[in-house]
């Protein structure tokens, strides 16, 4: 993809976030020097812990209906992909006989 290909819109926000200077060409990121930061496993586990302890976990009741509802959908599609095959077998069969 060129520059050619983008809109104004992307333009202007690509030269917000720093990659386009003002006449329109890219412009390198700078490299940064050296390794990042790195934590050690005690402070990982921690940071993991507190980061799950915000997630909205589902409650059982929407568990057993989403369940319900990927168990109902496989078999619709199960039985309406089954259904062509069979249509299609009979097809192929009358044709090549």
């Amino acid at each position: 993809m060129s520059l050619d290909d983008l809109n104004r819109e992307q333009k202007r926000q690509m030269r917000r976030m720093g990659t386009l200077d003002e006449k329109g060409a890219p412009v390198r990121a700078p490299r940064t020097a050296g390794r990042s930061e790195r934590v050690g496993p005690r402070q990982y586990l921690r940071e993991v812990r507190d980061e799950m302890r915000k997630v909205a976990w589902p409650r059982k009741p929407e568990i057993i209906r989403y369940s319900i509802i990927v168990t109902v959908t496989m078999a619709v599609y199960t039985a309406y992909i089954g259904g062509l095959d069979y249509v299609f077998s009979l097809l192929s069969g009358w044709l090549y006989k």
